[in-house]
């Protein structure tokens, strides 16, 4: 299981990395429909949503495929990881912004950061004890129609808090 230390630990560098990235790779591709669809189109708390659950998840694809077979819990730990770190951030933000009655953009970089190390935390440890196993094709329901969601809500978002930037 040291392998899978490892490439936890390279997971945590390349989402932080590609997550930071996508921030802006809405507007490098000049507004382009599709990449709208995997990036933030707009700073509303959803849209960041998509920083941590597209990287990740991706990067889940590759680890399930690299370690079915000497880690059989993989497929359930990184789906409830990438499902716990998508959802820590709005929480997390909401949390803080009911404290300090604002947003703080340290305080955002921070919730991203600790939602991903937290997420890959969690995912390391269910795979070693393969409590989630069981619920694998409950937890690949819950990613799908959490992919679904981002695909709809970001063009067509509900009137809901959430959805819209917050203001300064």
């Amino acid at each position: 299981m040291k392998n899978l230390k490892f490439f936890i630990i390279i997971g945590i560098i390349i989402v932080l990395v590609t997550g930071s990235l996508s921030h802006f790779l809405y507007s490098w591709s000049g507004n382009n429909y599709i990449i709208g669809l995997f990036a933030p189109i707009n700073e509303s708390v959803w849209e960041h949503m998509k920083l941590l659950f597209f990287p990740m998840l991706t990067y889940s694809l590759f680890m399930i495929f690299r370690f079915k077979e000497t880690c059989p819990c993989v497929t359930s730990s990184f789906l409830f990881g990438t499902l716990t770190g998508t959802w820590l951030i709005p929480s997390l933000y909401y949390a803080y912004t009911c404290i300090l009655g604002k947003n703080i953009f340290l305080l955002d970089i921070i919730t991203f950061i600790f939602s991903v190390i937290l997420s890959f935390w969690l995912t390391y440890k269910l795979s070693l004890s393969c409590r989630l196993k069981a619920y694998t094709h409950l937890l690949v329901g819950l990613i799908f129609i959490l992919f679904i969601c981002f695909v709809i809500f970001t063009y067509h978002p509900p009137n809901a808090k959430i959805f819209r930037s917050p203001t300064v």
